[in-house]
């Protein structure tokens, strides 16, 4: 959760590597370094979007935790093998400048049309994002061919 980003969300997996270096936990011995990993069933994308998202949970878990976290891996089914992200100060900047983008469009009550592409398929926001419905014809439209045929 982060009240910086006004999000919260799941990740895969975070692991707790010890070192001198780390955090404190609650309830644990020692200190840690805090590493997020997310899973990936296919292969990485030409986009930074799995960067972008890995790194989101990063400042979360910053947040949660109060330390810093410089760097997650990414796990991909295809090749089956972690990719190292490192959390730089760019891509920070676009997570930020992305979540202040969504934080103006609930403000506005704007919802951003949704271009479908062949990633809808395995998406796991497919359920809740709908892009399908982007091809149904729009009530307004309905309501104005319904009245030339009356």
């Amino acid at each position: 959760m982060s009240h910086t980003l006004k999000c919260s969300g799941i990740c895969d997996a975070v692991e707790f590597i010890k070192s001198p270096d780390g955090v404190c936990l609650h309830g644990r011995e020692g200190k840690w370094i805090v590493r997020p990993v997310e899973y990936k069933h296919g292969r990485q994308k030409k986009g930074k979007e799995d960067e972008l998202q890995l790194c989101a949970q990063a400042i979360c878990l910053e947040e949660m935790l109060c330390c810093g976290i410089s760097d997650g891996d990414l796990f991909y089914g295809q090749p089956h093998r972690r990719t190292q992200v490192v959390f730089t100060k760019e891509l920070r900047g676009q997570v930020y400048k992305a979540f202040d983008e969504m934080g103006t469009y609930a403000q506005k009550g704007y919802t951003p049309g949704v271009k479908r592409t062949k990633a809808c398929e395995s998406c796991s926001l497919k359920n809740l994002c709908m892009p399908e419905l982007e091809e149904v014809d729009k009530v307004n439209d309905y309501i104005l061919r319904y009245l030339e045929d009356v």
